[in-house]
């Protein structure tokens, strides 16, 4: 490697150091979904830049989905896998399926690569720390449907997350739910369950690492990626049908968990590697950032 190449790798680690200064100490919740968590070698990754924000001094949290992975265990198990609303039906056999490919099979094997790095990190059931209620969909017809055991978290419990960051380890939290009535599980949307849980421990940053780069102007046009837009951008790209479908209930929770502590919201590819550490500590970033 020239000298040249050295030096720039030095600028590189300068160019974070304010960053690496000003977020020491702090809480990142850091939710992770979509393609991003389908290919193995791109979850490493992901897990290895979680390690870099615990060795630098900040507490990151997640909260995964692992919607694929359950289609795959339904069908495996002879059950189709139907949506309402972009719900997914989830019967009392469903659920189970659910809670243990989330709680079991992805939860525990996103713990084990962190360690695999050398970093620390402790899973826990959704159901541990989301109290949830139970929702329906609205169908095609505009009509509300039962849709089994799916429910929206309503409430976090935060004992055992704070231990744990307490020990300087990384808490990993499935989306599953606990029912108010009942207590027993209810599948939840992770998106909204990550925001319920950021307003809870009032983290400074609440990332949403997806397969989609961020908010677009145009969404069949990538360079059209929006860097940074606050609460008014915001309601003015719903307003003109720029932000729809899909993302507005992301954008919504963004604002909400904006009006109730969380510093920023990010949206990042994680497709693109180390785009995490990328969106952090240097000043283009390459997601969508939103701000009060």
């Amino acid at each position: 490697m020239s000298l040249d190449a050295t030096i720039n790798k030095a600028s590189v680690l300068i160019e974070a150091l304010p960053y690496l200064q000003s977020f020491r100490g702090h809480t990142f919740l850091i939710k992770m979904g979509g393609s991003a968590m389908e290919d193995p070698g791109l979850v490493r990754k992901v897990m290895r830049d979680i390690v870099f924000l615990e060795v630098a001094g900040i507490n990151p949290v997640i909260v995964h989905g692992g919607g694929k992975a359950i289609s795959a265990a339904m069908k495996e198990a002879g059950l189709e896998a139907k949506f309402i609303g972009g719900f997914r039906v989830t019967t009392p056999e469903a659920i189970t399926i659910v809670e243990q490919t989330l709680s079991h099979t992805i939860n525990p094997g996103l713990v084990k690569m962190i360690t695999e790095f050398g970093g620390k990190a402790h899973g826990i059931p959704g159901t541990e720390v989301f109290t949830g209620r139970r929702i329906q969909a609205t169908d095609d017809d505009g009509q509300q449907v039962d849709i089994g055991r799916v429910g929206e978290a309503v409430s976090c419990q935060l004992d055992a997350i704070e231990q744990i960051i307490k020990a300087e380890t990384v808490p990993v939290i499935s989306p599953l739910g606990a029912e108010e009535e009942t207590g027993k599980p209810l599948n939840v949307n992770a998106d909204l369950a990550a925001a319920c849980l950021a307003k809870a421990i009032k983290a400074t940053k609440l990332v949403y690492l997806s397969d989609v780069p961020g908010i677009l102007s145009d969404r069949e046009d990538q360079s059209t990626l929006i860097p940074s837009i606050n609460r008014s951008e915001a309601n003015e790209l719903i307003s003109n049908g720029t932000i729809s479908g899909g993302m507005l209930p992301k954008i919504h929770s963004a604002l909400d968990s904006l009006d109730h502590g969380v510093g920023k919201v990010h949206f990042i590819d994680g497709r693109t590697p180390h785009s995490l550490l990328l969106e952090i500590f240097t000043r283009s970033g390459v997601g969508t950032e939103i701000v009060s």
